[in-house]
């Protein structure tokens, strides 16, 4: 059994949760590869990634090169002498890269394979309206996403589950799904599964302005999914329209009320502490929303500042 020395990879929170589980399991990091530092927010401060946060944090040697073909960088990783390349969350590796360790390359992903490949496999699990997920660790090929499984682990979505919640749970499934997978690699034992391909395959595509946006003319439960599925990032939106005035308005919490009525759809309906707006199925009852330059707050605390006329709509 050869002790692994591994290069890890990865760039957000959830990177961060499977980089400090394999530490805490005692093996040995020998680099960790993250992005470059990148100008943020209204300031345009340099922001490092939450991987780079943990690496200095833990005196871990850091790289983060701007390009993983420049000669220079694949040097200093081959002079590493790793083993086992594991990636999270990272971006697509060069062939020169993943092929580089005796064990190869392995990445987790954050659904169970072949379904949900890309960039936003949480959120779009819940968005079409998911039961179970889980996590798959497979050996990285030319491809995005489709090398041999080595491991998944399965796990039930609640009906009112939002992404962030998601995250957090699957980022500890695959924790330990990671763990387990170095056992096997470390042991020699891999059997891994070749991934099918077919037409049904859903796929994670990435998040954008626009497939973010709530289609009112939708099932409340389409809405409710995508709503949830969207929180507390990137958030889905839409138009509240009233008397002329437009607020690009972003809904973080929601709960379906089947109910039948009269009223067109995206008619708001509110009282003093209550909004809800008109589906074709029943309603979709706003809990938290946020409107152009306040903060995020519950629809009770944005109806103590503000009321709606008979002719809003969301659009």
């Amino acid at each position: 059994m050869e002790k692994l020395r591994i290069v890890f990879m990865g760039t957000p929170d959830f990177a961060v949760g499977i980089l400090d589980s394999i530490l805490k399991n005692n093996y040995e990091v020998v680099g960790v590869i993250t992005a470059a530092d990148k100008p943020a927010g209204r300031g345009q401060k340099i922001k490092y990634s939450a991987v780079k946060e943990y690496a200095l944090a833990n005196d871990l040697n850091l790289l983060q090169p701007t390009n993983l073909k420049d000669e220079s960088f694949l040097a200093e990783l081959k002079s590493l002498h790793a083993n086992l390349q594991v990636v999270v969350a990272f971006r697509m590796l060069p062939k020169v890269v993943w092929e580089m360790p005796q064990f190869g390359t392995f990445n987790l992903h954050a659904s169970l394979l072949p379904n949900y490949r890309g960039a936003a496999p949480i959120n779009w699990a819940i968005i079409n309206g998911e039961t179970k997920t889980g996590v798959t660790t497979f050996f990285i090929d030319d491809k995005i996403d489709t090398g041999a499984m080595i491991l998944s682990s399965e796990t039930e979505i609640d009906p009112n589950e939002n992404a962030g919640q998601l995250h957090d749970r699957l980022m500890n499934l695959g924790s330990t799904t990671v763990i387990d997978t170095l056992d096997l690699i470390e042991k020699g034992n891999v059997a891994t599964i070749i991934q099918t391909e077919d037409v049904d395959i859903k796929t994670a595509y990435k998040l954008n302005k626009e497939n973010c946006k709530i289609d009112w003319t939708k099932s409340s439960s389409d809405i409710h999914n995508l709503i949830r599925g969207l929180s507390p990032y990137p958030a889905s939106w839409c138009f509240f329209t009233d008397k002329g005035q437009e607020w690009n308005v972003k809904i973080y919490e929601s709960k379906i009320i089947p109910e039948t009525h009269r009223f067109s759809i995206g008619t708001i309906v509110s009282s003093k502490k209550e909004l809800k707006i008109a589906t074709k199925d029943g309603f979709i009852q706003v809990l938290s929303l946020q409107f152009p330059g306040k903060k995020k707050m519950t629809t009770a605390e944005l109806l103590n500042g503000i009321s709606f006329s008979e002719e809003t709509k969301a659009l």
